[in-house]
């Protein structure tokens, strides 16, 4: 795992004012106000890499609560659009999520209700489909 956010800093496109890494205070209190723990991988993913600037794709922060991508705001708007409660919304991407399930598999929300996962880990999906955007 550790090679894998070696590549992904390598690939941050921040610039010279990258934002902050989350403290775990801020992930406990994201947790509160999402009502649902976040799944080991997710709290990892948040404290190494969730500051990288990478492709098109803007996975959720927790460190700041005015950008758009803070989980709570993207979750409320997932879950409004009839994400499954259980589910949390790792990416938006227009009105679909990349969410991923407590077990920590990563899956794709079109708004259809199968809900199948497509990865076995957030850095899977980080390599494969982030990374990639």
């Amino acid at each position: 795992m550790q090679e894998l956010i070696d590549e992904i800093r390598a690939a941050d496109q921040s610039g010279a004012y990258p934002s902050e890494l989350p403290t775990e205070a801020q992930l406990v209190e994201v947790e509160e106000l999402i009502l649902i723990p976040m799944p080991s991988d997710l709290r990892a993913f948040q404290l190494t890499v969730s500051n990288v600037i990478c492709g098109s794709l803007e996975p959720v922060t927790i460190s700041d609560p005015y950008l758009h991508t803070y989980l709570p705001e993207v979750a409320a708007t997932a879950w409004s659009l009839g994400l499954p409660r259980e589910f949390i919304p790792i990416c938006q991407n227009g009105d679909n999520f990349y969410f991923i399930s407590q077990e920590g598999e990563i899956g794709y929300w079109q708004g259809q209700e199968d809900l199948v996962p497509e990865w076995d880990s957030i850095w899977d999906w980080a390599s494969e489909v982030w990374m990639q955007s």
